[in-house]
């Protein structure tokens, strides 16, 4: 079993750059396909990016195409959202979820963060 954590959350301006990491603990992620997720204050939680196991299929959803950027060094065991040009509306709780499939959804995922928070000021 793959127990994901994240890191890299914190406070930006409107226009500035973040990169999450999410690395594993027991089991290495490289094997499992891997998403980003967010959940806003008072909303549900919703797809952000995923990126097959092998690295060479990735989704976004369309709020953050072209702004996000979703990847993975299995040599550091590690996936990555390098986030820019962040708006305010980003903000969330961002989480990492590992599981046996990526797409546009948290089907496939099984194992889930505790999730990263990102402020986002305008």
């Amino acid at each position: 079993q793959v127990q994901p954590v994240e890191s890299g959350g914190g406070l930006v301006q409107a226009g500035g750059s973040l990169r999450l990491s999410c690395a594993a603990s027991g089991r290495t992620i490289s094997t499992y396909a891997v998403g980003w997720f967010r959940q806003a204050p008072g909303k549900e939680r919703e797809f952000v990016a995923a990126i097959s196991w092998t690295g060479s299929t990735t989704y976004y959803a369309d709020s953050v195409k072209g702004r996000f950027t979703i990847s993975r060094d299995s040599a550091k065991n590690t996936v990555y959202l390098q986030m820019n040009s962040l708006k305010p509306e980003d903000t969330a709780i961002y989480y990492c979820a590992a599981g046996h499939w990526a797409s546009y959804s948290d089907q496939g995922m099984d194992y889930w963060g505790k999730g990263t928070l990102v402020t986002v000021t305008s």
